[in-house]
């Protein structure tokens, strides 16, 4: 396996692998547990969200919990290396965390709704890590598609510091931008701790225990 001895230092443009010009593998469809397909193009009404918070298997199932999201799946984002592979992900050298999209239904479930779940599963102020995961495909991230979901994001996380203040953790250290390229994992990866594939797999995703102080948006139609 590929090794960057610096894996919790993020890599440059002309550090990162160079990657390839396609996928090194087929997507495999629809989604284990909820049944609709991974990729889109999606139904007219939906939205997307995207986050990183640690290694991508609990973040997924924490979201394909929640009523009113449509599909999930496991990618990697916010990186250099177009269409990377898992192991080059690991090996600090492409840039790209961990992430999850997250496809919504908007009159169902909140993007702030969604925010509230992404900062309350985690600690964000955590750096390149969380928990015993190292590197920096473990950072914490909020990538938004549009000027709505960036303000958001960025109010969400300033609601959250005094919790997080309070409990002696330091400031929050998510990394908050314009999405970028999301490219899919491997299909093993996809809803890896659902039932049909490893219901008692590891997962080291866990919160700090603070609220996130915000409104949550009526499901009841």
């Amino acid at each position: 396996m590929l090794f960057n001895r610096h894996k919790t230092a993020l890599v440059t443009a002309d550090q990162a692998l160079p990657g390839r010009p396609a996928p090194a593998f087929t997507l495999a469809e629809p989604h284990t547990v909820l049944g609709h397909p991974l990729t889109g193009p999606y139904p007219p009404g939906l939205e997307v969200a995207d986050f990183g918070l640690g290694c991508f298997w609990g973040a997924e199932r924490t979201f394909w919990r929640l009523p009113g999201v449509w599909t999930t799946l496991v990618g990697y984002q916010g990186g250099h290396t177009p269409n990377p592979t898992y192991e080059e992900v690991c090996s600090g050298l492409t840039g790209h965390t961990e992430a999850v999209r997250v496809v919504f239904d908007p009159a169902l479930i909140s993007y702030e709704t969604l925010l509230k779940t992404f900062w309350e599963a985690h600690d964000p102020t955590q750096g390149n890590r969380q928990g015993n995961d190292v590197g920096t495909q473990y950072r914490s991230a909020v990538y938004t598609h549009s000027p709505a979901q960036l303000a958001t994001a960025q109010a969400t996380r300033d609601a959250f510091q005094p919790a997080l203040t309070r409990l002696g953790l330091g400031p929050v250290t998510t990394e908050i931008a314009p999405a970028g390229p999301f490219y899919p994992a491997e299909p093993y990866h996809q809803q890896y701790l659902s039932d049909a594939k490893n219901p008692g797999g590891y997962c080291g995703l866990g919160g700090t225990g603070a609220s996130c102080p915000i409104g949550v948006a009526k499901t009841d139609g």
